[in-house]
């Protein structure tokens, strides 16, 4: 069985470099049966910005990838942007602390004006560090953070969140967080989720579960919101590092093949998610694509 004509098949955590393949991989996602993209923002160059103008052009190169991919390719792209949480580990070191934390402040404040003018649709990757920090970056990481969830409730959007892996009091800490900045339900997304939360322990948090094979057999009768993601580096240097961008396709048409009466099941990560969390529905028909 062949996935149905109407149904889009959503990959909602990547990346896309112009020193990458770029267009090519998005090619390759398209080619396998792919028709959206959640493309998150990352540093293009060897170091994190250290300006304001720097991240602003950071985020106009995210922009400008989604744009020719849309064109190029006929893949529709939603750009994800926002400083990434472990910039402050070299800016504090390069700038001072204050200085780093106000450009990080500043970038995150830039973000939500974005996706306010509808230029982005979501703040991401924000949150924390996977791996340890001194006391004094660790203090910055968790201002940025907290100011990363004022700008999505003041920006109406969703925040995808970077951090370690979580359990169940991890994932409904994180969820308390939400709560307290007044982020409505699900609006906060556990981007790289490695293993399944039960429906019971995720809370308010929308997990975006790594498109592995076993995961996903895990997961796809859980009720959404859920999302399914790659996290493709596109990085030459790191090659294989997460999951090939053909990966979400390939695991939607596994299931056609295999379970053609399960095939339901994909509108809950690809459709619903999608309206529940974001506030649009993808489409697959000409003029369609949230």
């Amino acid at each position: 069985m062949t996935l149905p004509a109407g149904l889009p098949v959503v990959d909602h955590h990547c990346h896309l470099s112009p020193s990458g393949e770029g267009v090519a991989a998005a090619r390759r996602f398209r080619a396998a049966g792919g028709t959206h993209l959640f493309l998150a923002t990352q540093t293009y160059g060897p170091s994190p910005p250290r300006s304001l103008a720097e991240y602003a052009h950071q985020f106009e190169t995210t922009e400008a990838l989604a744009r020719q991919v849309r064109t190029e390719v006929g893949v529709v792209v939603y750009p994800v942007i926002a400083p990434y949480p472990v910039d402050l580990v070299r800016q504090t070191a390069e700038l001072g602390p204050d200085a780093a934390l106000g450009l990080h402040l500043g970038a995150l404040d830039l973000a939500g004006r974005w996706v306010r003018e509808r230029r982005a649709v979501a703040l991401g990757e924000v949150g924390r560090a996977h791996f340890p920090v001194s006391e004094e970056v660790r203090g910055a990481i968790e201002a940025a953070f907290r100011h990363a969830l004022e700008v999505a409730r003041e920006s109406d959007c969703p925040v995808v969140v970077h951090s370690d892996d979580l359990g169940p009091s991890g994932i409904q800490e994180l969820g308390a967080r939400g709560q307290e900045a007044r982020l409505p339900p699900g609006r906060v997304i556990k981007h790289y989720a490695r293993a399944r939360f039960a429906p019971s322990d995720r809370g308010s948090v929308t997990p975006s579960y790594l498109a592995r094979r076993e995961l996903v057999r895990e997961v796809r009768h859980d009720p959404a919101p859920w999302f399914l993601e790659t996290d493709f580096l596109d990085d030459p240097a790191r090659r294989g590092a997460v999951l090939d961008l053909a990966t979400v396709p390939r695991r939607a048409a596994a299931i056609a093949s295999a379970a053609p009466a399960e095939v339901e099941l994909l509108y809950g990560p690809f459709v619903d998610s999608v309206e529940r969390v974001y506030g649009f529905r993808p489409s697959v028909e000409p003029g369609g694509g949230g």
